[in-house]
């Protein structure tokens, strides 16, 4: 086999599709896939996207998604923001219903990013790049979005699916090892719960997912989604 293809063919994501008549959207799972600037540009309406991160992401991977949201498409603008600002950011900026918000972290990023969106002129595209394994094996998943308060949790918040969840592993190598190990732990708990098949794998591969094997991290997070 000619290595390009080869090589192709190893980035091709793992696609879970999750069915939800008009609002289904594709998982996307892989490595490498913020360099696959087509994964996300197909998910975006009109010319106007806001990403939402923290000071903790953004500096290690804000350019990256900004590039692969613009490469060879220059009509499309990118803002960023982080957290509470993300309304005023939104309402400076003048975006209208065919704009795109983009959620880049964590779950709290992912939980906020959609809230957003689902608020904001009462519903604008969404997508989801979540950068933990938590994020990437539960809260990304389902489309409940939300903020908590300092008089309760879930009391506020939409239920919300998101265009597309975009998993790319390579984040995960940025992972402090302890959110690693918590995120795995989940994972684990699937296995437990529910798959006796997916524990097995997963009592044979756990060097490797703590090793952040890209194609073990791929199938794990494939299985638990």
């Amino acid at each position: 086999m000619d290595q390009s293809v080869s090589e192709a063919s190893s980035r091709a994501p793992k696609i879970v599709e999750v069915d939800l008549g008009n609002r289904s959207y594709p998982i996307y799972i892989g490595s490498g896939l913020l360099d696959q600037p087509d994964l996300l540009q197909r998910h975006i309406h009109g010319k106007r996207v806001l990403v939402v991160t923290n000071d903790t992401v953004g500096p290690l991977y804000l350019d990256k998604v900004t590039e692969a949201l613009t490469r060879g498409n220059p009509n499309v603008s990118v803002e960023s923001e982080t957290l509470m600002k993300v309304f005023d950011k939104a309402i400076e900026s003048r975006l209208d219903r065919r704009c795109t918000f983009v959620a880049l972290g964590g779950g709290v990023i992912g939980d906020m990013c959609g809230f957003a969106a689902a608020a904001f002129l009462r519903g604008v595209n969404f997508i989801q790049i979540p950068t933990t394994v938590m994020a990437q094996v539960d809260s990304s998943v389902g489309g409940k979005t939300g903020i908590n308060h300092p008089l309760g949790k879930n009391l506020i918040g939409a239920f919300y699916q998101p265009q597309c969840v975009l998993i790319d592993t390579d984040t995960l190598n940025t992972l402090p090892d302890r959110e690693l190990a918590s995120g795995l732990a989940e994972v684990v708990k699937y296995g437990l719960i529910r798959d006796a098949e997916f524990f097995e794998w997963q009592e044979k591969n756990m060097a490797k997912l703590m090793a952040r094997d890209p194609s073990a991290l791929a199938y794990a997070i494939k299985r638990s989604v």
